[in-house]
């Protein structure tokens, strides 16, 4: 993927503590942390206001989603329906 950002997609298949149907996307962003181009915090923090749910409001992610950050990586964990296009697409604009 361009930028240095790869995004990974795991279905909710296997795990004991998972539900069914909750899909975990992983978007890493190792080069751009360790050259200093972005922060990761600031990754979770866009990805926590723009993502919209069922409402269609951008922000209210509610107990479906969870965003959350590691040093160089990004996860967005999802109960419902989640469009990796979407997840693909958004560290692109934000970058």
């Amino acid at each position: 993927m361009a930028r240095g950002v790869a995004v990974g997609a795991k279905g909710g298949a296997g795990g004991g503590a998972k539900k069914k149907g909750s899909v975990t996307f992983t978007i890493y962003c190792t080069k751009l942390v360790e050259d200093k181009i972005m922060e990761i915090s600031t990754l979770e923090k866009f990805l926590q206001e723009h993502i919209k749910v069922a409402g269609g409001k951008a922000g209210n992610l509610g107990e479906g989603i969870t965003v959350t950050r590691d040093k160089t990586k990004v996860t967005v964990t999802s109960d419902g329906p989640f469009s990796k296009r979407w997840a693909a697409y958004a560290p692109r604009t934000h970058c």
